[in-house]
């Protein structure tokens, strides 16, 4: 474990999520950006956890580091696309999924999001989930599967990027983290 001065590298393209994890720690956070190849795997948390132990050996493993991943499952398809969501919503698309849906009884679903940690070559992963049920595409706002994501009668591209976020399942994982890293620093 290092000190809260230590930055804590965030590998991502996205500085949006860099945003939003530098808003819940109390330390230094740097992006950067590396394009670690994503394994094939049957849980969001083995892709990411594969993805931090791939950063980390890439990036020299002298500072501790986050990577994030994120998936949709959907219970009447036994958790799919999960870990291949981001494969599925460019190569079918979400209209596609939701016409998979539409003709189940159970339309229960999840986002769910993994933080995975390392330093001194251990990881430790934090999960944060948002449950919801696939709907027909509603709403302009959001992205990604958004719009066929429902959650207490309105789908996330129906809610202002504060209402999201008040449930974002991201959101969970990095208040988990955050958790998690004060209490070593204790």
């Amino acid at each position: 474990m290092t000190d809260s001065t230590t930055p804590i590298r965030f590998v991502t393209g996205n500085p949006h999520k860099v945003d939003e994890v530098r808003a819940a720690l109390d330390r230094p956070i740097e992006q950067v950006t590396f394009d670690y190849p994503e394994i094939q795997a049957d849980t969001i948390e083995a892709v990411a956890e594969a993805g931090a132990r791939e950063a980390y050996n890439h990036l020299g493993g002298d500072h501790p580091l986050i990577v994030e991943d994120s998936g949709l499952r959907i219970d009447a398809l036994g958790g799919f696309p999960g870990p291949y969501s981001s494969y599925i919503e460019g190569t079918l698309g979400i209209e596609r999924v939701w016409h998979l849906t539409e003709r189940e009884d159970d339309r229960t679903a999840s986002f769910v999001s993994v933080i995975a940690y390392i330093a001194d070559d251990d990881v430790i992963t934090f999960t944060g989930r948002v449950t919801g049920t696939i709907v027909a595409p509603r709403g302009r706002a959001g992205f990604g599967y958004d719009p066929i994501f429902e959650v207490d009668g309105r789908t996330l591209a129906e809610r202002t990027t504060a209402e999201k976020n008040e449930l974002s399942h991201r959101g969970q994982a990095i208040a988990s983290f955050a958790t998690w890293l004060d209490d070593q620093s204790r």
